[in-house]
């Protein structure tokens, strides 16, 4: 009876074995091979396209404070109720506003400070509670920017972080960088080749990774804005490099 036990056991290990290492090997594999004598090359590129955004995200919200948690809570959901109604208004599809987070938090006293200069931290009590609720808002027309976000103030939005501008279709953009990152990666492959004495033969791999520059981003307190200028601010939205980063490997041979 052990005997078959161990038999069986063996029997079920064997396939789970085998079926492992041909995963490893996969996940693993190496890279294509290169005839004896030749050279192998890898070379990391850069690709870039230059786009004028056509969208524009950014936050909005309201933080407010209370006695009570649900003083807080009651007079934040009033004022959030009109900043989205405001955004509705202004134009901006419902599938563009979603909820970045909501929250409410105690706020303590300070500790009173004793006769040597320290802090009992036990002295601390809770004296109001804060609510703050945030939404990330698309917008799709980069024109009417200022004007959303100066009816985002006038709704009573005391918090107003953005824009990151974008692209609402980047795949084309992208497909125009990955092509010239692979034309640079030929460019310096051939020029090495050259210096070198020898000439590409082949490309073995390529990899990709990349993805748009950092964004340009505006970030204001808008209450003070509020209280500075009647006025919609003025937003320039530039022009974005959408780039695409290769890793592409070269087969070379001797002249």
């Amino acid at each position: 009876m052990k005997s078959k036990t161990l038999a069986s056991a063996l029997a079920l290990a064997l396939p789970l074995t085998a079926f492992s290492a041909v995963s490893a090997s996969a996940q693993t594999a190496a890279p294509a091979p290169i005839e004896q004598g030749h050279t192998l090359l890898a070379v990391n590129a850069q690709g870039t396209s230059t786009r004028e955004p056509d969208m524009a995200t950014f936050s909005a919200g309201v933080t407010t404070r209370g006695d009570t948690a649900s003083a807080a809570l009651k007079e934040n959901a009033r004022l959030m109720n009109q900043v989205i109604a405001a955004l509705r208004r202004a134009g901006i599809a419902s599938k563009d506003i979603q909820t970045r987070d909501l929250s409410i938090n105690p706020v303590y006293s300070q500790p009173a400070r004793k006769p040597d200069g320290s802090y009992d931290p036990n002295e601390r009590r809770i004296v109001a509670y804060e609510s703050s609720n945030r939404v990330n808002v698309r917008q799709r027309k980069l024109e009417d920017y200022g004007k959303v976000i100066d009816a985002l103030v006038s709704a009573g939005a005391n918090e107003v972080n953005g824009p990151g501008f974008t692209l609402a279709e980047p795949e084309q953009a992208e497909d125009e960088a990955r092509a010239d990152a692979i034309k640079e990666a030929r460019r310096r492959a051939d020029l090495y080749a050259q210096a070198a004495g020898l000439h590409v033969v082949r490309i073995l791999s390529i990899s990709e990774s990349g993805g748009y520059s950092p964004q340009i981003m505006v970030t204001a307190a808008k209450r003070m804005y509020a209280e500075a200028s009647p006025a919609p601010p003025p937003v320039a939205a530039g022009e974005l490099d959408v780039q695409v980063n290769l890793n592409v490997q070269f087969e070379l041979a001797p002249n």
